[in-house]
């Protein structure tokens, strides 16, 4: 099992999701965070006075897949968010030791 963390621009939130839909990718957790890379974040003017904006606001995803999908959703993930222009993210593959349903108390893949 692995566990897939993505990190998109906020806008492309609806065209991943979308994309995941409809190969059967159902569980994700998002979470908003801010961070930057390459992009180095940018400047705004507010009110007549600019200011650096330092960390860009982003969406963490996270989905945990069986082994055989991993790649699959990586690069659905991957085309979906893609703007072809520099901050569209990064994807994590890390593998899962465990999951377990809480509710129902299975273990392993038919947990997800």
């Amino acid at each position: 099992m692995k566990l897939i963390i993505a990190i998109i621009k906020p806008f492309k939130l609806d065209d991943v999701r979308d994309a995941l839909n409809e190969i059967n990718i159902q569980g994700m957790t998002i979470t908003e965070v801010k961070g930057f890379g390459r992009q180095k974040g940018h400047t705004e003017l507010y009110r007549g006075a600019e200011y650096v904006v330092d960390f860009l606001p982003k969406l963490k995803l996270e989905i945990a897949v069986d082994d055989a999908q991993a790649d699959y959703v990586m690069e659905t993930i991957a085309k979906a968010a893609n703007t072809g222009k520099m901050g569209d993210g990064k994807i994590f593959v890390i593998e899962l030791a465990e999951i377990m349903r809480i509710r129902t108390g299975e273990i392993g893949e038919c947990a997800l």
